[in-house]
């Protein structure tokens, strides 16, 4: 083999593995979601949605069965409308409950779906009525604080 040869085998070899370490390091950070099936959109309502962001995944008994889409707040109710994209091979009971979930202590947060007992199905459009909002660490702390020095004061 000569020097050229073995220079476009190095680089070659090179350029897949800057390739390969792009590809891990878009699917740990969860910036990667490639889903070229039909989904569905449907929408849940929040009071605190915490720091979920848009393509977080929406996850059913651990399973990921979608991604949120888009994010706004509704200046009438005051609530953060979240559209959920579910993948359409998932079909979830019109009473089905949505929380905001958190992966480990400090993990980014996940929408959870508890699906209900209703006969029909969810359609393009509907909205989930029964919201758990997330969990904020930093009130759960001030509750605590606030309930211990109200116990001291007796």
């Amino acid at each position: 083999m000569d020097k050229r040869s073995t220079d476009v085998w190095v680089g070659l070899f090179v350029l897949i593995g800057a390739a390969a370490l792009l590809f891990l390091a878009l699917k740990a950070g969860n910036l990667l979601s490639v889903n070229f099936g039909p989904s569905y959109d449907v929408i849940a309502r929040f009071d605190n949605i915490g720091g979920l962001k848009t393509d977080a995944p929406v996850k059913s008994a651990g399973v990921v069965v979608g991604r949120v889409s888009s994010i706004r707040f509704d200046n009438q109710t005051f609530q953060a409308d979240v559209t959920l994209a579910l993948d359409q091979r998932y079909q979830f009971p019109t009473d089905t409950s949505a929380k905001i979930l958190t992966s480990g202590l400090l993990g980014d947060q996940y929408v959870g779906l508890s699906p209900g007992a209703s006969e029909k199905n969810l359609r393009n459009g509907d909205v989930i009525q029964n919201t758990q909002s997330a969990i904020v660490l930093e009130n759960l702390i001030g509750r605590f604080l606030y309930n211990k020095a109200a116990e001291g004061g007796k």
